[in-house]
Protein backbone atom coordinates (compact mmCIF):
# COMPACT_ATOMS: atom_id res chain seq x y z
CA UNK A 1 0.00 0.00 0.00
CA UNK A 2 1.30 3.36 -0.79
CA UNK A 3 1.19 5.31 2.02
CA UNK A 4 2.09 9.04 0.98
CA UNK A 5 0.72 10.41 -1.58
CA UNK A 6 -3.08 10.12 -2.48
CA UNK A 7 -4.31 11.96 -5.22
CA UNK A 8 -7.84 12.99 -6.27
CA UNK A 9 -8.74 14.38 -10.39
CA UNK A 10 -7.27 17.74 -10.23
CA UNK A 11 -8.02 20.52 -12.41
CA UNK A 12 -4.58 22.33 -13.45
CA UNK A 13 -5.37 26.54 -13.84
CA UNK A 14 -2.90 27.65 -15.86
CA UNK A 15 -3.10 31.08 -15.84
CA UNK A 16 -3.27 33.72 -13.74
CA UNK A 17 -6.80 35.79 -13.80
CA UNK A 18 -6.07 38.94 -12.57
CA UNK A 19 -9.49 41.01 -10.83
CA UNK A 20 -8.40 45.17 -10.69
CA UNK A 21 -12.10 45.67 -10.25
CA UNK A 22 -12.33 43.84 -6.91
CA UNK A 23 -11.85 46.42 -3.76
CA UNK A 24 -8.16 45.95 -2.22
CA UNK A 25 -9.52 46.62 1.35
CA UNK A 26 -7.89 43.53 3.73
CA UNK A 27 -10.64 40.93 4.22
CA UNK A 28 -12.54 41.07 7.43
CA UNK A 29 -10.93 39.72 9.92
CA UNK A 30 -6.92 40.41 8.53
CA UNK A 31 -3.91 40.66 10.40
CA UNK A 32 -4.17 44.21 11.35
CA UNK A 33 -7.01 42.56 14.44
CA UNK A 34 -4.72 41.74 17.23
CA UNK A 35 -3.26 38.54 17.00
CA UNK A 36 -3.80 37.33 20.70
CA UNK A 37 -7.84 38.20 20.60
CA UNK A 38 -9.82 34.96 20.54
CA UNK A 39 -13.21 34.19 18.76
CA UNK A 40 -14.61 33.71 21.87
CA UNK A 41 -13.91 37.05 23.15
CA UNK A 42 -14.98 38.94 19.68
CA UNK A 43 -17.53 37.12 18.17
CA UNK A 44 -19.51 35.57 21.28
CA UNK A 45 -22.36 36.27 19.70
CA UNK A 46 -21.85 35.29 16.24
CA UNK A 47 -20.39 31.79 17.55
CA UNK A 48 -23.46 31.03 19.31
CA UNK A 49 -25.17 30.90 16.14
CA UNK A 50 -23.88 28.76 14.29
CA UNK A 51 -25.01 25.38 12.43
CA UNK A 52 -22.22 24.11 10.71
CA UNK A 53 -21.71 20.72 12.57
CA UNK A 54 -18.15 21.21 12.39
CA UNK A 55 -18.49 24.93 13.70
CA UNK A 56 -20.31 23.79 16.68
CA UNK A 57 -17.49 20.98 17.60
CA UNK A 58 -14.97 23.66 17.07
CA UNK A 59 -16.72 26.04 19.21
CA UNK A 60 -17.80 23.56 22.02
CA UNK A 61 -14.17 22.08 22.60
CA UNK A 62 -12.26 24.93 21.89
CA UNK A 63 -10.92 24.79 18.93
CA UNK A 64 -10.98 28.42 17.59
CA UNK A 65 -8.66 30.87 17.55
CA UNK A 66 -9.58 33.17 14.85
CA UNK A 67 -11.94 33.27 11.71
CA UNK A 68 -11.94 35.24 8.28
CA UNK A 69 -15.69 35.91 8.05
CA UNK A 70 -17.73 33.51 10.28
CA UNK A 71 -21.03 34.15 8.92
CA UNK A 72 -20.53 33.17 5.32
CA UNK A 73 -18.18 30.15 6.17
CA UNK A 74 -20.64 28.72 8.51
CA UNK A 75 -23.12 29.35 5.74
CA UNK A 76 -21.26 27.51 2.53
CA UNK A 77 -20.36 25.16 5.66
CA UNK A 78 -23.97 24.04 6.23
CA UNK A 79 -24.84 23.75 2.73
CA UNK A 80 -22.56 20.98 1.54
CA UNK A 81 -19.59 19.40 1.64
CA UNK A 82 -16.09 21.67 1.19
CA UNK A 83 -12.82 21.02 0.89
CA UNK A 84 -10.34 22.35 3.88
CA UNK A 85 -6.53 21.80 4.02
CA UNK A 86 -3.49 21.91 6.40
CA UNK A 87 -0.27 21.92 5.95
CA UNK A 88 2.83 19.90 7.54
CA UNK A 89 6.46 20.28 7.27
CA UNK A 90 8.63 17.52 7.04
CA UNK A 91 11.37 19.30 9.88
CA UNK A 92 11.56 15.17 11.37
CA UNK A 93 10.96 11.52 10.75
CA UNK A 94 7.42 12.11 12.74
CA UNK A 95 5.02 14.44 14.35
CA UNK A 96 4.97 14.89 17.38
CA UNK A 97 1.91 16.07 20.15
CA UNK A 98 2.38 19.59 19.47
CA UNK A 99 0.82 19.00 15.91
CA UNK A 100 -2.09 16.52 17.28
CA UNK A 101 -4.10 19.02 18.05
CA UNK A 102 -4.36 20.30 13.47
CA UNK A 103 -4.74 16.46 13.39
CA UNK A 104 -7.53 16.38 15.89
CA UNK A 105 -9.15 19.21 13.37
CA UNK A 106 -8.72 17.22 10.36
CA UNK A 107 -10.52 14.53 12.03
CA UNK A 108 -13.53 16.36 13.08
CA UNK A 109 -13.82 18.43 9.59
CA UNK A 110 -14.00 14.87 7.75
CA UNK A 111 -16.13 13.31 10.40
CA UNK A 112 -18.72 16.42 9.90
CA UNK A 113 -18.78 15.74 6.41
CA UNK A 114 -16.10 17.84 4.51
CA UNK A 115 -13.35 16.48 2.79
CA UNK A 116 -9.72 17.02 4.22
CA UNK A 117 -6.61 18.02 2.27
CA UNK A 118 -3.13 17.02 4.01
CA UNK A 119 -0.57 19.23 2.51
CA UNK A 120 3.09 17.77 3.49
CA UNK A 121 5.49 20.51 2.71
CA UNK A 122 7.96 18.72 0.64
CA UNK A 123 8.75 22.21 -1.17
CA UNK A 124 8.43 24.65 2.14
CA UNK A 125 10.67 22.30 4.10
CA UNK A 126 13.37 23.69 1.50
CA UNK A 127 12.86 26.97 2.82
CA UNK A 128 12.06 26.68 6.76
CA UNK A 129 8.98 28.39 8.42
CA UNK A 130 10.79 31.17 10.24
CA UNK A 131 6.98 31.70 12.78
CA UNK A 132 8.52 31.08 16.47
CA UNK A 133 11.83 30.30 16.08
CA UNK A 134 14.70 32.36 17.54
CA UNK A 135 17.31 31.05 14.27
CA UNK A 136 17.06 29.90 11.06
CA UNK A 137 15.85 26.25 10.56
CA UNK A 138 18.76 24.20 10.14
CA UNK A 139 18.56 23.47 6.08
CA UNK A 140 17.94 19.37 5.17
CA UNK A 141 18.76 17.50 1.75
CA UNK A 142 16.39 16.22 -0.85
CA UNK A 143 17.18 12.83 0.73
CA UNK A 144 16.56 14.19 4.46
CA UNK A 145 12.89 15.61 3.16
CA UNK A 146 11.81 12.07 2.10
CA UNK A 147 12.76 10.25 4.39
CA UNK A 148 10.97 12.57 6.77
CA UNK A 149 8.22 12.89 4.48
CA UNK A 150 7.63 8.83 4.47
CA UNK A 151 7.42 9.17 8.42
CA UNK A 152 5.19 11.97 9.22
CA UNK A 153 2.97 10.48 6.45
CA UNK A 154 2.20 7.49 8.44
CA UNK A 155 0.53 9.07 11.27
CA UNK A 156 -2.34 10.85 9.28
CA UNK A 157 -4.14 6.95 8.33
CA UNK A 158 -4.56 6.77 11.92
CA UNK A 159 -6.94 9.71 12.37
CA UNK A 160 -8.75 9.95 8.86
CA UNK A 161 -9.49 7.86 5.73
CA UNK A 162 -7.84 8.68 2.44
CA UNK A 163 -9.22 8.16 -1.22
CA UNK A 164 -8.31 5.39 -3.27
CA UNK A 165 -7.63 2.86 0.68
CA UNK A 166 -9.16 0.03 -0.53
CA UNK A 167 -11.29 -0.75 2.73
CA UNK A 168 -12.39 2.38 2.50
CA UNK A 169 -15.76 3.15 0.68
CA UNK A 170 -15.72 5.82 -1.81
CA UNK A 171 -17.03 9.27 -0.13
CA UNK A 172 -16.55 13.19 -0.99
CA UNK A 173 -15.01 13.34 2.45
CA UNK A 174 -12.59 11.21 1.93
CA UNK A 175 -8.92 12.91 2.82
CA UNK A 176 -6.14 13.19 0.14
CA UNK A 177 -2.24 14.14 0.76
CA UNK A 178 -0.65 16.05 -1.68
CA UNK A 179 3.01 17.46 -1.98
CA UNK A 180 3.63 21.18 -2.70
CA UNK A 181 7.10 20.43 -4.35
CA UNK A 182 4.95 19.30 -6.68
CA UNK A 183 4.17 22.98 -7.65
CA UNK A 184 6.47 25.13 -5.85
CA UNK A 185 9.69 22.93 -7.85
CA UNK A 186 8.29 24.28 -11.28
CA UNK A 187 8.01 27.42 -10.68
CA UNK A 188 9.92 29.88 -12.61
CA UNK A 189 11.55 32.98 -10.24
CA UNK A 190 11.52 35.91 -12.70
CA UNK A 191 7.73 34.94 -14.24
CA UNK A 192 6.47 34.17 -10.30
CA UNK A 193 7.48 37.82 -9.29
CA UNK A 194 5.48 39.09 -12.23
CA UNK A 195 2.55 37.32 -11.47
CA UNK A 196 2.70 37.49 -7.54
CA UNK A 197 5.05 39.47 -6.41
CA UNK A 198 2.85 42.87 -7.24
CA UNK A 199 0.39 41.19 -4.55
CA UNK A 200 2.67 41.73 -1.62
CA UNK A 201 3.83 44.70 -0.34
CA UNK A 202 7.18 44.28 2.01
CA UNK A 203 4.92 47.63 4.24
CA UNK A 204 2.26 44.79 4.86
CA UNK A 205 4.82 41.92 5.41
CA UNK A 206 6.33 43.36 8.06
CA UNK A 207 3.30 44.00 9.87
CA UNK A 208 2.72 40.37 10.27
CA UNK A 209 3.22 39.55 13.69
CA UNK A 210 5.48 35.99 13.09
CA UNK A 211 7.93 39.03 10.82
CA UNK A 212 7.88 41.56 13.84
CA UNK A 213 8.71 38.37 16.78
CA UNK A 214 11.40 37.29 14.31
CA UNK A 215 13.00 40.57 13.61
CA UNK A 216 12.95 41.37 17.46
CA UNK A 217 14.92 38.81 18.20
CA UNK A 218 19.29 39.12 17.65
CA UNK A 219 19.37 36.31 14.97
CA UNK A 220 19.50 37.21 11.42
CA UNK A 221 16.14 36.80 8.98
CA UNK A 222 17.28 35.72 5.92
CA UNK A 223 15.55 36.28 2.91
CA UNK A 224 15.40 32.88 2.07
CA UNK A 225 12.87 32.63 5.24
CA UNK A 226 11.31 35.72 4.42
CA UNK A 227 9.75 34.40 1.11
CA UNK A 228 8.21 31.68 3.64
CA UNK A 229 4.79 33.38 3.90
CA UNK A 230 4.84 33.63 -0.03
CA UNK A 231 5.23 30.11 -0.71
CA UNK A 232 2.68 29.36 1.65
CA UNK A 233 0.17 32.19 0.47
CA UNK A 234 0.61 30.62 -3.24
CA UNK A 235 -0.13 27.02 -1.53
CA UNK A 236 -3.11 28.38 -0.81
CA UNK A 237 -4.14 29.34 -4.31
CA UNK A 238 -2.66 26.06 -6.18
CA UNK A 239 -4.88 24.22 -3.72
CA UNK A 240 -8.02 26.00 -4.98
CA UNK A 241 -7.25 25.81 -8.72
CA UNK A 242 -6.56 22.19 -8.14
CA UNK A 243 -8.57 21.01 -5.41
CA UNK A 244 -11.32 23.46 -4.75
CA UNK A 245 -9.68 24.27 -1.55
CA UNK A 246 -12.05 26.74 0.01
CA UNK A 247 -10.51 26.95 3.84
CA UNK A 248 -7.05 26.90 5.28
CA UNK A 249 -6.41 25.65 9.02
CA UNK A 250 -3.72 26.00 11.13
CA UNK A 251 -2.15 27.55 13.96
CA UNK A 252 -2.70 30.96 15.49
CA UNK A 253 0.84 31.84 14.76
CA UNK A 254 0.10 31.43 10.68
CA UNK A 255 -3.17 33.61 10.75
CA UNK A 256 -0.87 36.19 9.02
CA UNK A 257 -0.01 33.69 6.45
CA UNK A 258 -3.42 32.15 6.25
CA UNK A 259 -5.25 35.75 5.15
CA UNK A 260 -2.28 36.12 2.65
CA UNK A 261 -3.31 32.99 0.74
CA UNK A 262 -6.96 33.82 1.23
CA UNK A 263 -6.19 37.27 -0.16
CA UNK A 264 -4.33 36.18 -2.69
CA UNK A 265 -6.95 34.08 -4.00
CA UNK A 266 -9.37 36.77 -4.14
CA UNK A 267 -7.09 38.86 -5.95
CA UNK A 268 -6.15 36.29 -8.64
CA UNK A 269 -9.38 34.57 -9.41
CA UNK A 270 -11.78 36.11 -7.71
CA UNK A 271 -12.70 33.43 -5.69
CA UNK A 272 -14.22 33.51 -1.69
CA UNK A 273 -11.60 32.30 0.42
CA UNK A 274 -11.52 31.53 4.18
CA UNK A 275 -9.11 30.98 7.30
CA UNK A 276 -9.65 29.20 10.57
CA UNK A 277 -7.17 29.12 13.47
CA UNK A 278 -6.79 27.17 16.92
CA UNK A 279 -5.26 28.38 19.65
CA UNK A 280 -1.19 27.38 20.53
CA UNK A 281 -1.62 24.94 23.18
CA UNK A 282 0.40 25.25 26.59
CA UNK A 283 -0.19 23.36 29.64
CA UNK A 284 -1.20 25.49 32.72
CA UNK A 285 2.25 26.00 33.65
CA UNK A 286 3.30 27.56 30.79
CA UNK A 287 5.17 25.20 29.13
CA UNK A 288 4.76 24.26 25.59
CA UNK A 289 2.85 21.54 24.52
CA UNK A 290 4.50 18.26 23.50
CA UNK A 291 7.64 19.30 25.05
CA UNK A 292 8.45 17.16 28.47
CA UNK A 293 11.55 17.09 30.48
CA UNK A 294 12.53 13.64 28.25
CA UNK A 295 12.42 15.44 25.31
CA UNK A 296 9.62 15.33 22.65
CA UNK A 297 6.57 13.44 22.62
CA UNK A 298 6.40 12.02 19.30
CA UNK A 299 3.51 10.18 17.49
CA UNK A 300 5.60 7.50 15.91
CA UNK A 301 5.50 4.26 17.46
CA UNK A 302 9.20 3.71 16.64
CA UNK A 303 10.19 7.07 18.27
CA UNK A 304 8.20 6.50 21.63
CA UNK A 305 6.55 3.31 23.19
CA UNK A 306 2.34 2.74 23.42
CA UNK A 307 3.68 2.93 27.29
CA UNK A 308 5.47 6.07 27.35
CA UNK A 309 2.53 7.34 25.28
CA UNK A 310 -0.38 6.81 27.61
CA UNK A 311 2.14 7.83 30.65
CA UNK A 312 2.54 11.36 29.39
CA UNK A 313 -1.30 11.41 29.04
CA UNK A 314 -1.82 10.00 32.23
CA UNK A 315 0.63 13.02 33.82
CA UNK A 316 -1.58 15.45 33.15
CA UNK A 317 -1.38 18.15 35.48
CA UNK A 318 -5.19 18.28 37.40
CA UNK A 319 -6.12 22.11 35.72
CA UNK A 320 -5.18 20.64 32.36
CA UNK A 321 -7.68 17.74 32.57
CA UNK A 322 -10.93 18.53 31.13
CA UNK A 323 -9.75 20.88 28.54
CA UNK A 324 -7.19 17.75 27.34
CA UNK A 325 -10.07 15.28 27.16
CA UNK A 326 -12.19 18.29 24.65
CA UNK A 327 -9.11 18.76 22.59
CA UNK A 328 -7.58 15.42 22.18
CA UNK A 329 -10.11 12.64 22.78
CA UNK A 330 -13.97 12.11 21.45
CA UNK A 331 -15.42 12.05 24.75
CA UNK A 332 -18.79 12.99 24.12
CA UNK A 333 -19.13 16.48 26.12
CA UNK A 334 -21.56 15.14 28.23
CA UNK A 335 -19.30 12.41 29.62
CA UNK A 336 -16.58 15.07 30.20
CA UNK A 337 -18.97 17.69 32.16
CA UNK A 338 -19.34 14.69 34.65
CA UNK A 339 -15.69 13.79 34.72
CA UNK A 340 -14.97 16.99 35.14
CA UNK A 341 -17.13 17.20 38.59
CA UNK A 342 -14.34 15.06 40.54
CA UNK A 343 -12.03 16.23 43.35
CA UNK A 344 -8.81 15.26 44.73
CA UNK A 345 -7.29 12.04 44.31
CA UNK A 346 -10.55 10.66 42.17
CA UNK A 347 -9.06 13.55 39.37
CA UNK A 348 -7.06 9.82 38.63
CA UNK A 349 -9.88 8.53 37.22
CA UNK A 350 -10.23 11.31 34.54
CA UNK A 351 -6.44 11.26 33.86
CA UNK A 352 -6.87 7.37 33.45
CA UNK A 353 -9.66 8.25 30.92
CA UNK A 354 -7.56 10.79 29.51
CA UNK A 355 -4.47 8.39 28.81
CA UNK A 356 -6.69 5.38 27.45
CA UNK A 357 -8.75 7.49 25.27
CA UNK A 358 -5.96 9.64 23.39
CA UNK A 359 -3.69 6.89 23.21
CA UNK A 360 -6.55 4.50 21.68
CA UNK A 361 -6.79 7.18 18.86
CA UNK A 362 -3.56 6.79 17.70
CA UNK A 363 -1.99 3.52 18.88
CA UNK A 364 -5.65 1.39 18.70
CA UNK A 365 -7.71 0.18 21.62
CA UNK A 366 -5.82 -3.11 21.88
CA UNK A 367 -2.70 -1.76 23.24
CA UNK A 368 -4.73 -0.60 26.54
CA UNK A 369 -4.36 -4.31 27.96
CA UNK A 370 -1.07 -4.25 27.25
CA UNK A 371 -0.22 -1.13 29.31
CA UNK A 372 -2.71 -1.53 31.94
CA UNK A 373 -1.19 -4.69 32.96
CA UNK A 374 2.47 -3.40 33.20
CA UNK A 375 1.14 -0.85 35.04
CA UNK A 376 -0.75 -3.19 37.62
CA UNK A 377 2.59 -5.50 37.47
CA UNK A 378 5.66 -3.55 37.78
CA UNK A 379 4.42 -0.11 39.63
CA UNK A 380 2.38 -1.66 42.57
CA UNK A 381 5.21 -4.54 43.23
CA UNK A 382 3.70 -7.68 41.69
CA UNK A 383 5.87 -9.51 39.76
CA UNK A 384 5.61 -10.87 36.13
CA UNK A 385 2.87 -9.28 33.68
CA UNK A 386 2.98 -8.12 30.03
CA UNK A 387 6.27 -5.58 28.90
CA UNK A 388 4.84 -5.95 25.56
CA UNK A 389 4.28 -2.00 25.46
CA UNK A 390 6.90 -0.71 26.86
CA UNK A 391 10.27 0.47 24.54
CA UNK A 392 12.34 -1.91 23.63
CA UNK A 393 16.26 -2.78 22.52
CA UNK A 394 18.35 -6.43 21.59
CA UNK A 395 21.76 -7.30 22.45
CA UNK A 396 23.55 -10.26 21.60
CA UNK A 397 24.68 -13.05 24.11
CA UNK A 398 28.24 -11.97 22.77
CA UNK A 399 27.95 -8.40 24.08
CA UNK A 400 27.05 -9.74 26.95
CA UNK A 401 29.66 -11.69 27.59
CA UNK A 402 32.56 -10.14 26.80
CA UNK A 403 31.95 -7.30 29.46
CA UNK A 404 28.81 -6.59 29.04
CA UNK A 405 27.00 -4.18 27.55
CA UNK A 406 27.04 -0.32 29.93
CA UNK A 407 24.12 0.71 32.12
CA UNK A 408 24.70 4.69 30.67
CA UNK A 409 23.91 3.42 26.69
CA UNK A 410 21.12 0.85 27.56
CA UNK A 411 19.48 3.58 29.55
CA UNK A 412 20.26 6.56 26.78
CA UNK A 413 18.73 4.13 24.36
CA UNK A 414 15.94 3.15 25.88
CA UNK A 415 15.61 6.87 26.19
CA UNK A 416 15.11 6.59 29.51
CA UNK A 417 17.78 9.79 29.69
CA UNK A 418 18.48 11.72 27.43
CA UNK A 419 22.18 11.63 27.50
CA UNK A 420 24.83 9.33 29.24
CA UNK A 421 25.19 12.50 31.63
CA UNK A 422 21.18 11.95 32.65
CA UNK A 423 22.04 9.11 33.03
CA UNK A 424 24.97 9.00 35.11
CA UNK A 425 22.76 11.46 37.83
CA UNK A 426 19.84 9.14 37.55
CA UNK A 427 22.02 6.15 39.07
CA UNK A 428 23.76 8.13 41.37
CA UNK A 429 20.16 9.55 42.80
CA UNK A 430 19.06 6.21 43.20
CA UNK A 431 16.89 6.42 40.63
CA UNK A 432 17.96 3.51 38.07
CA UNK A 433 17.03 -0.17 38.64
CA UNK A 434 17.62 -3.64 37.00
CA UNK A 435 13.81 -5.35 37.82
CA UNK A 436 13.69 -4.73 41.35
CA UNK A 437 17.06 -3.86 42.47
CA UNK A 438 19.14 -0.48 42.64
CA UNK A 439 21.78 0.53 40.29
CA UNK A 440 24.87 1.38 42.60
CA UNK A 441 27.70 1.41 40.18
CA UNK A 442 27.63 4.26 38.02
CA UNK A 443 29.98 2.89 35.66
CA UNK A 444 28.18 -0.64 36.28
CA UNK A 445 27.29 -2.91 33.06
CA UNK A 446 24.41 -5.57 31.94
CA UNK A 447 26.09 -8.54 31.77
CA UNK A 448 24.79 -12.38 30.99
CA UNK A 449 24.33 -12.98 34.86
CA UNK A 450 21.64 -10.37 35.36
CA UNK A 451 19.64 -12.45 32.67
CA UNK A 452 19.51 -15.61 34.99
CA UNK A 453 17.28 -17.80 33.03
CA UNK A 454 14.99 -15.26 31.12
CA UNK A 455 15.54 -13.80 27.96
CA UNK A 456 14.89 -10.46 29.00
CA UNK A 457 15.34 -7.51 31.87
CA UNK A 458 13.75 -4.53 32.79
CA UNK A 459 15.40 -0.96 33.48
CA UNK A 460 13.08 1.27 35.60
CA UNK A 461 13.77 5.13 35.67
CA UNK A 462 12.00 6.30 39.05
CA UNK A 463 8.62 4.79 39.55
CA UNK A 464 6.72 5.23 36.10
CA UNK A 465 9.45 4.92 33.02
CA UNK A 466 10.62 1.46 32.44
CA UNK A 467 12.13 -0.38 29.32
CA UNK A 468 12.91 -3.86 28.16
CA UNK A 469 16.65 -5.20 27.13
CA UNK A 470 15.59 -8.34 25.38
CA UNK A 471 18.94 -10.99 24.51
CA UNK A 472 18.56 -12.15 21.21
Amino acid sequence: KNTFFRYSSSKQFSTTTNSPEMKDEIIESSEESDPSSSIYDTQDETLSKVQSTFLKTMRDRGFLHQCTNLEELDKIMTEGTISAYLGFDATADSLHVGSLLQIMILRHLQKSGHKPIVLIGGGTSKVGDPTGKDESRKMLTEDQISKNMEGISKVFDKFITFEGDSNVEASASNAIMVNNNDWLSTLKYLDFLRDYGTHFTINRMLSFESVKQRLARESPFSFLEFNYMILQAYDYLELSRRYGAKLQLGGSDQWGNIVAGAELGRRCDGNQLFGLTAPLIATSDGKKMGKTANGAVWLNKDRLSEYDYWQFWRNTSDDDVVRFMKLFTEIPMEKIEELSKLEGADINKAKIVLADEATSLLHGRECLGDIHETIENMFKNKSGGSTESLPRIFVSEKDLSDGGVKFLDLFNQLKLANSKKEARRLIQGGGAKIGDEKISDENGSLTLADFGDEKEVTLRAGKKRAGVVEMQ
